[in-house]
């Protein structure tokens, strides 16, 4: 708020002083933004909805009845979903913005309320039978077709994450590592896969500006899982001349998202290509070190990672006032 220009509008006898005494108190006593505090609130109350839904019905089962559950799960859902084809806005392909601030979170707890009606639906009946696919590929479908109709990108993630699991595998780089990927090379195969088609999919958003702003999921998922992969896959055929094309990968998908990330000044991707970039390079020293004697191995290695540490810091600093000055 120009507060000089209201004084002159003041001078010249354009506007009261009770209207000045009102802008000056504004100045002096700037609003303060809770738009983030209410959204958080939000989306934590829609998360302790339904964990509080799950455990009242865990704790009376035996008197609620199967039946009345999923009957409970399914209206809560047909309610939430019924809402919002009720004010969702005309589908386009550029980003989209919600009717009101409830309306992303009435859908996402009635996309959670569907997950749970089928997984319910699978666990006690077992209506897809032993056809477990088709139990993840029809809530991938209907979350997928969510995400891109109501321009919502926390149940795009749910649909990245069940397309992980429609494919036998894990999303997320905590389960990635605690699975043991590193040792079933036909695992880091389908992580590898996955990765591609996360990736491209990111980078076709953008180059035909088809909802281009889900990029940042895809390609959050995508890096996080082609790295992890493409490294399990080094560390695999370590002792075999195989590893140097697992290493090559690494260096293009680093070298390629560089570019992307400097292109877009996102500076969160060059810190992820940065870090895995690190880790492989370190690994390489590391390999070297270990021909050495076990004296001189300790010594080199401890300069190593102080000096590149130091090094990286700097480093990040330097590139990170570089992305803001382009």
């Amino acid at each position: 708020m120009n507060f000089d220009l209201y004084k002159k509008l003041h001078e010249e006898g354009l506007i009261s002083d009770t209207s000045l005494a009102k802008v000056k108190e504004r100045h002096d006593h700037p609003l303060f933004s809770v738009h983030w505090e209410l959204k958080t609130l939000l989306y934590l109350g829609v998360m302790l909805l339904s964990s509080g839904l799950g455990i009242l019905i865990y704790k009376n089962i035996d008197t609620i009845g199967h039946q009345v559950i999923l009957l409970m799960i399914a209206l809560l859902s047909a309610s939430c979903f019924f809402y919002c084809f009720k004010r969702k806005k005309t589908f386009d392909r550029e980003k989209v913005k919600s009717p009101d601030s409830f309306f992303d979170y009435i859908l996402l707890l009635g996309c959670l309320s569907f997950v749970s009606f089928l997984g319910y639906l699978q666990f006690q009946y077992t209506v897809f039978g032993d056809h477990y696919g088709l139990a993840t590929l029809i809530p991938m479908l209907v979350l997928y077709y969510v995400a891109y109709q109501f321009d919502h990108q926390g149940i795009l993630g749910l649909a990245i994450t069940n397309m992980a699991i429609y494919m036998g595998v894990a999303a997320t780089p905590k389960a990635l590592l605690s699975a043991g990927t590193y040792d079933d090379p036909s695992l880091i195969n389908v992580y590898l896969l996955l990765a591609i088609i996360l990736l491209a999919v990111a980078f076709l958003s953008e180059r035909y500006n088809f909802k281009k702003h889900f990029k940042f999921n895809y390609l959050h998922f995508g890096v996080h899982i082609g790295f992890i992969s493409l490294l399990s896959g080094y560390f695999f055929h370590y002792e075999q001349p195989s590893c140097v094309l697992w290493l090559l990968g690494v260096f293009v998908l680093a070298y390629l998202l560089y570019l992307d990330a400097v292109k877009n000044k996102s500076f969160y991707f060059l810190l992820l290509t940065i870090l895995y970039s690190y880790f492989t390079i370190s690994s390489l020293v590391i390999r070297g070190l270990d021909s050495m004697r076990d004296n001189d191995n300790i010594i080199f290695g401890f300069l190593y990672f102080t000096l590149s540490s130091i090094g990286l810091v700097i480093f990040l600093i330097r590139l990170n006032k570089k992305i803001k000055e382009v």
